[in-house]
């Protein structure tokens, strides 16, 4: 094998990779531009000729909600698991990697061993209180618990990051009279900036894309996200809309695809520095 092949057969296999990775992108942003007949029926990728009214149907929404009130609740409510993910997270990470406190160790191994325990466990306990609470059919049951440090999975992302940041910045903070708090905000805080945003990023996706859990605790249309939208396609009518329901999917998607791409660099930078220590 020569010079030449070496140096392009890794690029070439990288290429290929990359096509069969984007596959299914293409192909859902093709089949949203098809005729309702074409969905099912065709295995061509292009459709015989663009249906724009597909994304006229999206646009409109389902149950006489629009399609901005629908991306408008799914935007409040993962802005507020990311921010109650990021806030409570990193205060138990700093708890757990620069606090000493009786069985710290203990409390610690319960937490990370809390990430073999189902969702669906915790679910209907959950479902329960937030009942008798008068919760149910509201947002408070999708946020709330995020500002609780529920998400034992990033508790875990963060300690391992602080525990690689130097102590004598903030023993040089507590000598000048510096709190646990104070140095938790002003100190560590900003430096575990990329943990954060990995947080962040992780949080916003997986409750974007969130399915169950939204079904379970929200009711009215009026309070619908966009994935509990794109089911509604379905049931709404004896014949499938397929065609506007995926264009709705194309539009759900372009909220993660460009909050990925915002912070895509800092995602890599936090993974490398704590989620694969050692």
């Amino acid at each position: 094998m020569n010079i030449a092949t070496k140096r392009w057969l890794p690029h070439t296999v990288a290429a290929v990779c990359l096509l069969v990775l984007l596959y299914p992108l293409a192909w859902l942003l093709a089949t949203s531009l098809k005729p309702a007949d074409e969905v099912v029926t065709s295995l061509d990728l292009l459709p015989s000729h663009l249906e724009w009214s597909n994304y006229t149907t999206a646009l409109d929404g389902v149950s006489g909600v629009t399609v901005s009130r629908l991306l408008g609740n799914t935007l409040l409510i993962a802005g507020g698991a990311v921010l109650g993910n990021v806030l409570s997270c990193s205060l138990a990470a700093y708890a757990f990697a620069r606090l000493r406190f009786r069985m710290s160790k203990v409390m610690f191994a319960f937490m990370v061993a809390t990430l073999m325990l189902p969702h669906h466990v915790v679910l209907i306990p959950q479902y329960i209180i937030f009942n008798r609470l008068g919760l149910v059919d509201s947002f408070w049951p999708l946020i709330l618990p995020k500002f609780l440090a529920t998400e034992a999975f990033f508790v875990f992302l963060i300690v391992q990051f602080m525990r690689g940041l130097p102590r004598e910045l903030e023993e040089s903070a507590r000598i000048d009279g510096c709190g646990p708090f104070r140095a938790y905000w002003s100190i560590t805080l900003p430096l575990a900036r990329p943990a954060l945003i990995t947080t962040a990023i992780f949080t916003f996706i997986w409750t974007w894309n969130d399915f169950f859990t939204q079904m379970i605790y929200l009711f009215a249309p009026e309070k619908f996200t966009i994935t509990l939208a794109l089911r509604s396609f379905v049931d709404q009518s004896s014949t499938s809309a397929y065609g506007p329901m995926f264009a709705m999917s194309v539009i759900s998607v372009l909220p993660i695809v460009l909050f990925f791409l915002v912070f895509q660099r800092y995602l890599v930078q936090g993974m490398a520095t704590s989620g694969l220590k050692g």
